[in-house]
């Protein structure tokens, strides 16, 4: 039976950190996580209640090949993006060839977008969606166009 998502196409696991570098030194002396530069900056996202402009941070776990990656992104008080009560994971990530589409899917099968981003050609960058029952996790869709970057910086 096919998915409506691909388990070839997931490549990270989110988490949202109060304290951001707390986080990723913790992760690094308790499991030997070593880190990429923390990437992001201003970012305007699409929400239900209209557009805005947040400072989204994240890092990207060094590994040597393996999926998913671990991301840590600092929290944004007053968003989803903060930690998720309970659990420790708040979204998982997968490549999109096509954002819109798949979002669409995933909201006739009870998932809420929560966010949106447009990428430079005007259709959607990244979205975050939820269930509908506000159980489970996040799934974090990103535009295929980015794989190549990042797996560029990866590899640094």
């Amino acid at each position: 039976m096919a998915g409506i998502l691909r388990p070839s196409d997931q490549f990270h696991v989110g988490i949202v950190a109060e304290d951001f570098e707390a986080t990723k030194e913790q992760l690094s002396k308790l499991f030997g996580f070593e880190w990429h530069d923390d990437m992001g900056g201003p970012t305007e996202v699409s929400l239900p209640t209209g557009d805005i402009v947040i400072d989204f941070r994240c890092a990207y776990a060094r590994t040597s090949g393996t999926a998913p990656r671990l991301e840590i992104v600092r929290s944004v008080p007053g968003t989803l993006w903060e930690p998720t009560p309970g659990s420790g994971i708040h979204h998982f990530g997968y490549w999109s060839d096509d954002v819109a589409a798949d979002a669409a899917e995933l909201e006739r099968h009870g998932y809420v977008t929560e966010a949106t981003r447009k990428g430079p050609d005007g259709g959607l960058f990244f979205a975050y969606l939820r269930s509908e029952r506000q159980t489970g996790f996040r799934v974090e869709l990103v535009s295929r166009a980015a794989q190549r970057s990042l797996e560029q910086l990866w590899n640094q």
